[in-house]
């Protein structure tokens, strides 16, 4: 019998898919396990990412499954986007087809994997059926006030023709094509994620245990509260105020100047009728168009300009120079930074640039500060002082006092700030969902009529080679009817942000199929929310980011009752090969096609869970694969070796009375510890490989054993057992190969409906335990005693042994100490 993986594979796949093995839905009474792993975007072709995202999460759902639960594991497609479009427009194509094409030959590749999915639950985020729904919650969003549109400074990437959110720019580059990207003025919509910025931290808690804490940490950083206080500084001979937010309200005493972001919205009036006004506004141009991760980099040059105005301190009336400076941001507190060089290092070296005064607010306890001696700002704790009725206070007392006084007098409050800004969707490109508003002249912005929905995006249209949109140039798609007023009216050219579509798609999947709402409370509440969610930690300020807030949002638009899309979280390391990561660029792809036709899909699927821990990267090699498919053969051979020989045994089914010698009480202790042992690593700690491992552990033990147990009865009994369990244990990694070798043993009822071997504890219990004898300290024997041997008989056989006589011979022995059925130390001298 040769092993014949393509045969067997797809004679498996076409089985499973024809009975429908993989379908569910919430009306069993089995306890529920929703399993998913992040979709792909159909770029053509699987890479071995794909390979082991998805191994991964059908190792969970097959193993689930046979655990008896209720398994959902869907599959579908982030379809709408960049790279899609521009692959088309390279390819003179349009998106739709190029997207549909690519989404036929994936589905095909993956189906050749054999990975369990319920196919039935397929979707595309870029049919009309998916994007109506998103239309419809865009529109329950507006009228929740948690949608709005605003004209402002955004991120723009010149070479994709769009902007992007904050969460998309980089080190200053595009996420997709690394350009350095550009602030534009553009009038967008946005998302009011900061609205429920404290609980998206706050319900980090929740999530501690089931999520990696690296991503936890990373969400945390990017939310970025800062607890501070927000202080008036009126502008002096005006009435305009500009607001500052400080995390330091106990060095207030010590502003110098005032910065601004160069594109705070109060430079253009401060500058009004002043000479210095064009050098302002070249200093701002110039400015603007620089990187913001550079603007915030602890290495960069501070620079400066004075804009002619002044501002008064409300705590000491002190008047202070408003200068624009390069190193403060715009969407970071409120755009403008009270200076105190003496205890800041940016406003120190500004003020030594610009020779602008420094006043030690804060000493250290043990030495007096002078600020013309100072190399550097004194940030450490200390004492208040020239700080008014405030010096005297440790500058911690001072933070609290210093908010109730500017409270109390109405010049500042005690407040909260994030890092985290509200979160664009508008793209200026073709392939996306179309936002659904119109732009009236006689009654504004409009949002389209529910019974309106979906407003399709126009496929008849030709896009152009340099990226823009062809929707402004529509006719068809942008002259409408106001749905207000009946008089002709504009559609909004933007479309959405393709993480919006990625933002509820797990929701999508409880009822995909549903043409009245885009889920039903019975399926989703069910199977929502997903109980072990799989993929890559690039995401973890992106798409898990805004999918807990869109859940959020969801729930407070009464679609939904829990607060968290993902109770558990995987995020599993890349495959590389020489120790980069494989990409077309680099020469370094492995084709998982040509994998598949070499050595099969359960040859591919194993190497790839077996070759490292989810969570870590590993390196592709030959050597490893190989090793892998020899061991997919050896356990063929060990069938085949043991033809006419075995019984159509369940696993763990063996008995002590089976074991009539070493050899078989081995085996069944191996077999019972194995499952224990496979069954902990999947279940607990999700270490693939070293469950793998314990298999392959007992795959060896079967070939010691093998002789001494076939051809007696009680023999073939354990045999039988012992490989029923190893091939039930390697079923979710190699569900082909032991698909076919369940039925070759006689089994009428497929393997995919088995259940997962139970253990007795009974089994494990060793009658005979290796004992490690040492005479001061050097291990000089081990001995085989019985489990039961009390300490006083383990030490009299150690004492006994050939080799340990020889070591403490014309010795005395001044100490034994025995650990019980592990160790004898003999001390002698």
């Amino acid at each position: 019998m040769k092993y014949d993986p393509q045969a067997i594979e797809t004679k498996w796949q076409e089985t499973w898919a024809t009975n429908g093995d993989f379908h569910t839905d919430h009306t069993s009474d089995k306890p529920k396990h929703y399993v998913l792993e992040m979709f792909p975007y159909p770029s053509g072709n699987i890479h071995m990412g794909h390979v082991r995202n998805y191994s991964l999460g059908d190792v969970v759902a097959r193993f689930m499954r046979m655990k008896g639960k209720n398994v959902m594991h869907p599959m579908g497609w982030d379809a709408f986007g960049l790279p899609a479009e521009n692959a088309a427009i390279k390819n003179n194509i349009h998106p739709a087809k190029w997207t549909h094409s690519n989404i036929d030959n994936m589905r095909s590749q993956l189906s050749r994997l054999g990975y369990s999915f319920d196919w039935r639950r397929e979707l595309a985020t870029c049919d009309k059926e998916y994007y109506r729904w998103e239309q419809l919650f865009f529109l329950k969003f507006l009228e929740k006030g948690l949608l709005y549109r605003k004209r402002q400074a955004q991120n723009w990437c010149p070479t994709c023709n769009t902007v992007l959110a904050n969460e998309q720019v980089e080190d200053g580059l595009c996420w997709r094509c690394d350009t350095v990207v550009e602030q534009r003025d553009l009038a967008q919509w946005f998302l009011k994620i900061t609205d429920y910025a404290e609980e998206l931290l706050a319900d980090l808690e929740k999530l501690k245990g089931g999520w990696p804490d690296r991503v936890i940490s990373m969400q945390e950083n990017w939310i970025g509260k800062s607890v501070g206080a927000e202080i008036e500084f009126k502008v002096e001979d005006s009435e305009e105020v500009i607001p500052v937010f400080t995390t330091r309200p106990d060095t207030a005493f010590g502003v110098s100047f005032m910065s601004l972001a160069p594109e705070h919205p109060m430079v253009e009036k401060l500058i009004e009728g002043k000479e210095q006004a064009d050098d302002v506004r070249a200093f701002v141009k110039r400015i603007t168009n620089m990187d913001r991760i550079e603007r915030t980099s602890d290495n960069l040059e501070k620079e400066g300009i004075f804009t002619g105005a002044y501002c008064i301190n409300p705590l000491n009336g002190t008047k202070v120079p408003v200068y624009v400076a390069n190193f403060v941001l715009v969407d970071y507190g409120t755009g403008a930074v009270m200076a105190v060089p003496a205890h800041d290092q940016r406003d120190f070296e500004f003020a030594r640039k610009y020779d602008l005064p420094i006043n030690v607010v804060i000493q250290p306890e043990d030495e007096k500060l002078d600020p013309t001696t100072m190399t550097e700002a004194y940030t450490a704790p200390g004492v208040m002082v020239n700080s008014g009725d405030f010096s005297g206070l440790t500058n911690e007392e001072g933070k609290d006092k210093v908010a109730v006084w500017l409270q109390e007098n109405t010049c500042g409050k005690k407040t909260i700030n994030y890092r985290l800004r509200d979160w664009n969707i508008s793209r200026q490109r073709y392939w996306g969902a179309p936002i659904p508003v119109v732009y009236c002249d006689e009654c504004g912005i409009v949002p389209e009529k529910e019974e309106n929905l979906p407003i399709e995006l126009p496929l008849n249209v030709q896009t152009h080679q340099d990226g823009r949109s062809p929707l402004p140039d529509t006719p068809e798609f942008i002259n409408c009817t106001c749905p207000k007023c009946g008089k002709p009216a504009r559609r909004e050219t933007d479309t959405m942000d393709t993480f919006v579509e990625s933002s509820w798609y797990f929701a999508r999947y409880t009822d995909a199929q549903n043409h009245e709402a885009p889920f039903t409370p019975e399926a989703l509440n069910y199977w929502a929310p997903v109980d072990q969610y799989i993929g890559g930690v690039e995401h973890a300020i992106l798409h898990l980011l805004y999918a807990r807030f869109f859940t959020k949002a969801l729930r407070d638009c009464d679609y939904l009752d829990f607060d968290e899309p993902f109770s558990n979280l995987l995020t599993q390391g890349m495959v590389l090969m020489d120790g980069s990561k494989m990409s077309k660029s680099k020469g370094n792809v492995v084709d998982p096609t040509d994998m598949i036709a070499r050595y099969g899909a359960d040859t591919v699927r194993l190497f790839c869970l077996f070759a490292a821990p989810p969570e870590r990267d590993f390196e592709w090699s030959e050597s490893g694969i190989d090793g892998s498919f020899r061991f997919v053969n050896r356990i063929w051979r060990l069938i085949e070796e043991l033809e006419g020989e075995l019984l159509t045994a369940a696993p763990c089914s063996s008995t002590a009375d089976d074991c009539t010698c070493k050899e078989a009480k081995n085996i069944r202790l191996k077999e019972h510890e194995t499952v224990k042992k496979a069954g902990d690593d999947i279940e607990q700690r999700f270490q693939f490989n070293t469950a793998i491992a314990a298999v392959m552990e007992l795959v060896n033990e079967l070939y010691l054993a093998k002789d001494a147990l076939k051809g007696d009865e009680k023999g073939r009994k354990v045999l039988s057992s012992a490989i029923s369990t190893v091939i039930n244990l390697m079923s979710p990694f190699t569900p082909h190969l032991c698909e076919e070798i369940w039925e070759m043993l006689g089994h009428t009822d497929r393997l995919v409906h088995a259940q997962w071997p139970t253990y007795s504890e009974e089994a494990m219990v060793k009658d005979v335990l290796t004992v490690v004898v040492q005479v001061n300290g050097k291990v000089r024997a081990r001995l085989e005693v019985p489990a039961a041997a009390s300490k006083d008989e383990v030490e009299e056989l150690a004492k006994n042994d050939a080799n340990v006589l020889k070591h403490i011979e014309g010795k005395t022995i001044r100490k034994v100490i025995v650990v019980p059925g592990k160790l004898v130390n003999i001390v002698a001298n």
